[in-house]
């Protein structure tokens, strides 16, 4: 079995006690039974993960003892950023826990005009903390020691007006540009993918505007929850870390 992996904040000094947050503490003790001596891995998104071992247990809580420091990263050195089109309920879970495996480097959900989810601020305030907790729960699967942020939804038109000079790319079943007519990267990668819906055209040509190129995946339609995921490993086959 492999050693459990668990997300905390905060300083984490080797020799020292910590407890860990309630939440890692019931996964630890309720779902994964591990108990008193059991090893652990802790990471704070800092960078690097530290050993531990539990040293108590007591009903809800779980202190631990902080072992050393290991400087060990997994990102890609393909920096890609993801803004998904906002799909529904486990749909959008699945593709950022993928795309977080995959390397991606943060997310943008996107409440674009064909998006079946609608959010109101309460709602997208909510659905972002949700979406973090995914992302951080990937990453102590995955491996990963720094953990993608997820920004606020924004529409299309918010976000690509704030948009960064870099290579831009934005998944279209009538782009005419393949992935290998792309040439590497020098820099970060912006990835824009649509929801359920797909793109309105709006929204095709505010991308086009944005500097943003269509790229075509092949001569099949892919779903939302396949096409960003099948970009983000293709793009690391290319150019990242799946070399």
């Amino acid at each position: 079995m492999a050693v459990p992996r668990f997300h905390v904040f905060g300083r984490l000094s080797p020799g020292s006690p910590y407890a860990l947050p309630a939440e890692a503490a019931r996964h630890a003790i309720q779902v994964l039974r591990l108990r008193a001596g059991d090893a652990l891995v802790l990471f704070n998104g800092e960078g690097g993960e530290y050993g531990a071992r539990i040293e108590d247990i007591r009903r809800a809580e779980v202190v631990v003892r902080v072992q050393e420091h290991k400087a060990v990263e997994r990102e890609s050195a393909l920096q890609v950023h993801l803004a998904q089109g906002i799909s529904s309920g486990e749909r959008m879970d699945y593709t950022l826990q993928k795309a977080v495996e995959l390397g991606v480097a943060s997310i943008q959900p996107l409440t674009m005009l064909r998006s079946v989810v609608k959010l109101d601020a309460e709602r997208a305030h909510r659905r972002t903390l949700h979406w973090q907790h995914v992302v951080s729960a990937a990453c102590e699967q995955c491996g990963r020691n720094r953990v993608p942020e997820v920004h606020a939804p924004l529409s299309p038109e918010h976000w690509l007006a704030t948009q960064p000079a870099g290579n831009k790319l934005f998944l279209s079943p009538e782009g005419e540009t393949g992935l290998g007519d792309l040439a590497p990267p020098a820099g970060p990668l912006w990835l824009l993918a649509g929801p359920e819906g797909g793109f309105d055209a709006r929204e095709s040509a505010l991308a086009r505007t944005a500097g943003f190129q269509p790229l075509r995946l092949g001569p099949r339609i892919l779903r939302t929850e396949t096409a960003a995921l099948a970009a983000l490993a293709a793009l690391q086959a290319l150019w990242g870390d799946f070399r």
